[in-house]
């Protein structure tokens, strides 16, 4: 699906085709002949257009000519069925800049593209390498909106499975460390691509854009680190419950050998004098009693000196 967008008196107007100063959305689905008609109508390179398909595509930008193409991560959700993947990926938004349009082309819908869509009105087309800043300003407010909800869910997980060490919970963990691991790639990578484009002046920026471009540089630095110390703070919380199930498990089975030591004695016991053998005080009326006797008075010492042990 292709979307036309222009900014007519501070107003943003959908309109039929793309003309001069048009703003061009490309949306799922996507189909290979909408590719193909817009690369003749706006004169670009098919491979700009389905860069975004590929889902793990770097962060990065290339020329092509007077075309332009600036490819970042943003953060999204995931919509796997599986329930071991993670809960949030990271997808490429390709930016393309013509002579007379700029052209976003999303494999998924995500809010950076919305939100730059509700701030459209106060875009010129006259400066499109602003207008490729403040998308990379909505990616970047988005992952550290996802980081805030990420870290409100781990606490929550973490909560819960301190009380019902249930796997369930282990497994939510473990999904939330898999998106971390995601946006600390496409962190760093987005990091790297705006430190470039800054040192080589891809973009062409003034003073103002080269302010506020270092301003996100300054804030993905942030993001990456808080997804630093986010994993940092998982992995020290999964490794605390692993060593927790470990020691119950310990205390379980050191339960269980006392247990099945006591139950040997009167055993060994009563089998002793079940034998066919000539045994003593085999006819007494007390035979039955006399092994009983015996072996309660074995177990009931062992276990005396057991707690014995224990308490010290």
């Amino acid at each position: 699906m292709i979307q036309y967008f222009k900014n007519i008196e501070h107003h943003t107007v959908a309109v039929d085709k793309a003309d001069a100063g048009t703003w061009v959305n490309v949306l799922p689905p996507l189909r290979q002949e909408e590719f193909n008609e817009l690369s003749d109508a706006l004169e670009i390179p098919v491979g700009f257009l389905k860069d975004s398909l590929d889902i793990d595509e770097r962060s990065r930008y290339e020329i092509d000519g007077n075309v332009k193409l600036v490819v970042i991560k943003n953060p999204a959700d995931n919509n796997s069925f599986n329930e071991s993947d993670a809960f949030y990926i990271t997808i490429p938004i390709c930016i393309i800049l013509t002579h007379n349009q700029i052209v976003t082309v999303n494999s998924f819908e995500n809010e950076a593209i919305k939100k730059f869509l509700n701030t459209f009105q106060n875009r010129s087309m006259d400066k499109k390498s602003m207008m490729v800043i403040k998308i990379f300003e909505k990616v970047t407010t988005n992952f550290l909106e996802y980081l805030k909800e990420i870290n409100l869910r781990r606490n929550t997980l973490e909560q819960k499975l301190y009380v019902s060490n249930r796997n369930e919970e282990v497994l939510q963990l473990m999904r939330i460390q898999k998106s971390l691991v995601y946006f600390i790639i496409a962190l760093r990578s987005n990091e790297l691509l705006m430190i470039k484009i800054a040192r080589t002046n891809f973009l062409q920026l003034n003073e103002e854009e080269k302010d506020l471009l270092d301003d996100l540089v300054v804030e993905t630095s942030q993001a990456l680190e808080m997804a630093h110390t986010y994993t940092n703070i998982l992995n020290s919380t999964l490794e605390a419950f692993a060593t927790i199930v470990s020691n119950k498990q310990n205390k379980i089975l050191q339960r269980l050998i006392t247990v099945a030591i006591l139950l040997s004695i009167p055993f060994l016991i009563i089998s002793i004098f079940g034998m066919d053998v000539p045994i003593p005080y085999k006819n007494s009326p007390y035979a039955f009693w006399l092994p009983v006797s015996v072996s309660l008075l074995i177990v009931g010492g062992v276990i005396l000196d057991y707690f014995k042990r224990l308490n010290k």
